[in-house]
């Protein structure tokens, strides 16, 4: 079960990831976004992405593979606890220098350069979701925050069906 968060009584900070099953035991080396780049990572820059709920973290999956990829491939939920809130630091949407950036689109070289900043000088970061408007992503680099996150779990994940139905004729 979801733990509360600290609004509703919680006392806990955990984040969720959804990977490909290959990738469970490497799910924090950042190495995807370390090759590729992300929305706050340039390629180069070693960054774990994850969300504060696991239906956020479905989510940010789904828009780049879709949900057919989601339901016949493989993939893993991981919960991840950051062990002290204190290392967390929030950007709120007023402190993105341009909303924008917080749109559903590609990421500019002036966000990501914005982030690997943020990644550098934080252990986690938490910023809002532009998959998901209200949601809320954590953003780390796994060499700064060694030691200051446990996994808590990963399960197999199950699509539900109904998100990926037959086609009709």
């Amino acid at each position: 079960m979801t733990p509360l968060p600290a609004a509703l009584g919680g006392d806990r900070l955990v984040a969720w990831r959804l990977d490909r099953l290959e990738f469970a035991v490497t799910w924090d080396s950042g190495e995807g976004a370390f090759q590729f780049g992300g929305r706050w990572n340039s390629a180069g820059v070693r960054a774990v992405y994850a969300a504060l709920d696991p239906s956020t973290a479905i989510v940010e999956v789904a828009v780049h593979k879709g949900f057919r990829v989601l339901d016949t491939v493989p993939h893993i939920l991981t919960a991840l606890e950051v062990l002290d809130a204190k290392d967390v630091f929030v950007v709120t949407p007023a402190d993105i220098p341009n909303p924008n950036w917080l749109r559903p689109t590609f990421p500019s070289a002036g966000q990501q350069a914005f982030g690997d900043e943020l990644v550098s000088l934080h252990k986690f970061v938490v910023l809002p979701s532009a998959v998901s408007t209200h949601s809320w992503n954590l953003v780390f680099n796994p060499a700064m925050a060694a030691g200051a996150y446990t996994l808590n779990l990963q399960e197999r994940f199950a699509l539900d069906p109904r998100l990926h139905p037959p086609s009709t004729r």
